[in-house]
């Protein structure tokens, strides 16, 4: 079960001031409006779970077939709106659900088969355009069996399918005409069967009620705000001066402001960053410079002095919570000379300004980050330094999104990842598998390096079909293996997430392995329906 922790602190609850602070912030008033407000760096909206909403089942709108138990280390699964544990056939390629009784969407309407089957029909449907398509293509059909019971079948046997039944489901008139959906009324104004209604929505915020109908029992917690605050040192400040009630913060920042009445949370996650090197550039596509690349980054000092000691090394985006499935060998260590060992090895030699050139290639190149994300920016110039000092020179750009995604496949790009982390196929296979180097398979940003090894191939194939999980968990280490002979990304780091949040005398939800999305929806609040007031 999700469990519950108690913070107390000495501050009056959860009132916000109504004013910002004078330190940096606007001016002007801020209707703060709610039990509890919260600064996020996401924008609001976006709330259609066929476009990829909630993906990992943090959305406090919507229910999954199933939901994440919290706790320290890989969360489990417990039943949401099936009554309990979806059981698969003996090898694995169908999966039958039975559903909860009594169930209703926020509009009134009852919860049945053919709600899940629309759900599902519509995330597979190329007319929705859903980005995580790719990511449910192992299912065939999906079908009702009665009014109450769902049946999955697959193209192949999969044995960590209950990370797919996470998604929020929908009804189904909401999904009967085929459409984008980016362009569905879901994405303003969402239905589902939550513990959470949208009452209000702005383009800087989102005001969210209690569902009192849920099946699960009303939330104790009634309102819950959401303001949009993108800019990472103005969240900082606003939460510091006392005008919201917590916010995700990058970890220096956090740090820096934590203190009395405040707490610093961190969640451990299998959300990594790394720089992507396109293979088609004859720099970055060159193997001796991804290798030389990876043992010239400087990991350690980056957690230390980018990180504030919140993450750990990543050489893979395999992290250790995976038990048996980590290869603890598969890992650069920090060898600038070895790096430039190998260069010399290769043929880049250095010029007279220190920079190596080979077959009258220059060994430079861009890389672009988010332009507003402060912690990217950070780890950018740390990896840029680190490769200098080896004789390869980066060029840094910060850009907003809708400039970085044209050049994605060209351009080295500080990415994150690890969207799905509750099992290491959904955590691994669109980053690395080579099916998704094809025009149009998967979401830009799948494979972004257009990285292609036969033996990561092969080993991720077989295991994502594999039922036995001693050889699931030997063939992950394999491909861990057969990556860092070959890399085609320089992963930096796994993040612990940070928080700031105000002190209450709420019983708070436990900490939960989180995925790459880690704005307020997570952290302390990611299971809202479950806080108590303490007495």
């Amino acid at each position: 079960m999700r469990q519950r922790r108690t913070i107390t602190g000495t501050a009056a609850g959860f009132a916000a001031a109504a004013t910002l602070s004078a330190c940096g912030t606007p001016s002007s008033a801020v209707d703060t409006e709610g039990d509890l407000v919260l600064a996020d760096g996401y924008a609001p909206g976006g709330y259609n779970p066929i476009a990829g909403y909630g993906l990992a089942g943090e959305s406090i709108m919507y229910d999954g077939l199933v939901q994440l138990t919290g706790g320290d280390g890989m969360p489990g699964f417990e039943p949401a709106l099936a009554s309990a544990l979806p059981v698969p056939n003996e090898d694995a390629t169908a999966w039958t659900a039975s559903l909860r009784e009594g169930v209703a969407f926020s509009d009134g309407s009852a919860l049945d088969a053919e709600d899940v089957v629309a759900t599902y029909r519509a995330i597979l449907d190329p007319a929705s355009a859903s980005e995580v398509r790719s990511s449910f293509e192992m299912i065939d059909t999906v079908a009702a069996v009665d009014d109450s019971t769902v049946r999955f079948t697959l193209r192949y046997p999969y044995a960590p399918f209950a990370t797919k039944m996470l998604i929020g489901i929908v009804p189904s008139e909401s999904v009967a005409a085929a459409q984008p959906a980016t362009e569905s009324t879901l994405n303003t104004a969402p239905v589902g069967t939550g513990p959470y209604v949208l009452r209000e929505l702005r383009p800087d915020r989102a005001v969210f009620e209690a569902n009192d109908n849920y099946w699960a029992g009303a939330p104790e917690l009634k309102t819950v705000t959401y303001i949009h605050v993108p800019d990472d040192n103005t969240r900082a400040q606003r939460t510091a001066a006392g005008e919201v009630d917590g916010a995700n913060l990058p970890p220096l920042l956090a740090q820096r402001i934590a203190g009395q009445d405040t707490t610093l949370t961190a969640h451990t996650s299998a959300d990594w960053r790394g720089v992507s090197l396109p293979t088609g550039d004859p720099v970055t596509g060159d193997k001796a410079i991804r290798v030389a690349l990876n043992l010239a980054a400087n990991r350690p000092t980056m957690i230390d002095h980018v990180l504030g000691g919140h993450g750990r090394p990543a050489s893979t985006p395999i992290p250790d919570v995976y038990g048996a499935a980590y290869d603890p060998d598969a890992t650069f260590p920090y060898d600038p000379q070895r790096a430039e060992e190998l260069l010399d090895d290769a043929g880049w030699e250095r010029g007279a300004d220190g920079i190596r050139e080979k077959d009258g290639n220059r060994a430079e190149f861009t890389l672009m980050y988010n332009s507003e994300d402060t912690l990217r920016r950070d780890l950018a110039q740390a990896f840029a330094s680190d490769a200098l000092a080896v004789g390869v020179e980066i060029d840094l750009e910060a850009l907003s999104w809708d400039r970085i995604d044209p050049r994605i496949n060209t351009d080295a790009t500080l990415l994150g990842g690890g969207s799905e982390p509750y099992d290491p196929d959904t955590q691994a296979y669109t980053t690395l598998s080579s099916q998704y180097v094809e025009p149009g398979v998967g979401s830009i940003y799948d494979n972004a390096s257009d990285y292609s090894n036969p033996a990561v191939d092969e080993a991720l194939d077989r295991a994502r079909r594999e039922l036995d999980p001693d050889t699931r968990n030997s063939l992950y280490r394999d491909m861990q293996a057969a990556y860092v002979a070959d890399p085609g990304y320089v992963f930096l780091a796994f993040l612990d997430h940070t928080y700031i949040s105000r002190d209450s005398e709420w019983a708070t939800s436990e900490p939960i392995l989180e995925p790459h999305s880690h704005g307020v929806t997570w952290g302390p609040w990611w299971s809202l329906d479950t806080w108590t007031r303490e007495p």
